[in-house]
């Protein structure tokens, strides 16, 4: 049981898997190499955010079934983002590569309602801010940040 706000502040209820973390990361460098002339090739993308090539590959292929890049074969190939960053969101990245989820069946009872109302309304709200987030979000973020950073040091 938790009895104090430091331990609520440090309890996770939800992880977020490698699966997603490595999909966005490898997204984020998409976006940072918007031109179109110079596609990211699977070696890239796994050096520069430190993510095992063979796990890239396949999420790369959700990535690209679903829509959010293009990939071209060939000594020049690699990937591209298919959309602009602003049009991606993080919950579409999530669906993506997590898959389906549906609610499980529940019998009717009144305790077992009321526990399913309950994380209802928190998964509606985790599905929400996911939604409002978009890659170009992230850039944004990710650019202050270092610009912080780089204010740090003169």
């Amino acid at each position: 049981m938790m009895n104090t706000d430091a331990d609520r502040r440090n309890y996770i209820l939800l992880e977020l898997p490698s699966k997603v973390e490595y999909a966005l990361l490898a997204l984020l460098e998409l976006a940072s190499h918007l031109d179109k002339t110079h596609l990211l090739t699977i070696s890239e993308i796994s050096t520069r955010q430190n993510i095992p090539d063979r796990y890239l590959e396949h999420i790369f292929t959700s990535l690209r079934r679903g829509g959010l890049v293009q990939s071209l074969r060939g000594s020049k190939g690699g990937y591209i983002l298919a959309r602009e960053p602003w049009q991606i969101t993080v919950l579409e990245v999530v669906a993506l590569v997590e898959g389906d989820r549906k609610q499980k069946e529940s019998d009717n009872s009144i305790d077992r309602a009321l526990v399913a109302e309950i994380w209802q309304k928190a998964n509606h709200a985790s599905l929400e801010i996911l939604n409002r987030y978009t890659l170009q979000d992230l850039c944004q973020r990710r650019d202050a940040l270092k610009q912080e950073g780089l204010m740090y040091y003169i």
